[in-house]
């Protein structure tokens, strides 16, 4: 794996890193400036439900960074392209039904990120 694609892989894991704190401790607050289409009545609702998408983007960071220190380039290759495809999906499943940049802010990121583990051997 090149370097470009480490970093690419690290930014996509910093990206959920920073989902993951949105969610699971900033939901009520930060959240509010980012998630701007959600009514505002709806982040103490839904905070608990917020927490467990938070947990679910901390396994895709976890397992980004779990492909960044492993020492087998094959197992490293396909544990990176499984969790970048995951980013992938979930950023355009987002887009559909939550908000649009969704799929910018993840998918694009993680395609790039996809396209230089393929190529850029």
């Amino acid at each position: 794996m090149t370097l470009l694609s480490k970093i690419l892989i690290g930014f996509v894991a910093f990206i959920h890193l920073y989902i993951v704190w949105l969610e699971m401790f900033a939901w009520t607050t930060r959240a509010k400036k980012v998630f701007r289409k959600v009514p505002e009545e709806m982040f103490e609702k839904t905070k608990q439900l917020a927490a467990n998408q938070g947990l679910y983007n901390g396994f895709l960071a976890a397992g980004l960074i779990w492909s960044l220190i492993i020492c087998d380039v094959y197992w490293s290759f396909y544990v990176a392209l499984f969790f970048l495809s995951c980013v992938f999906v979930a950023g355009i499943f987002g887009a559909l039904t939550v908000q649009k940049t969704i799929f910018y802010v993840q998918s694009v990121p993680a395609a790039l990120a996809i396209i230089s583990i393929h190529f850029m051997k």
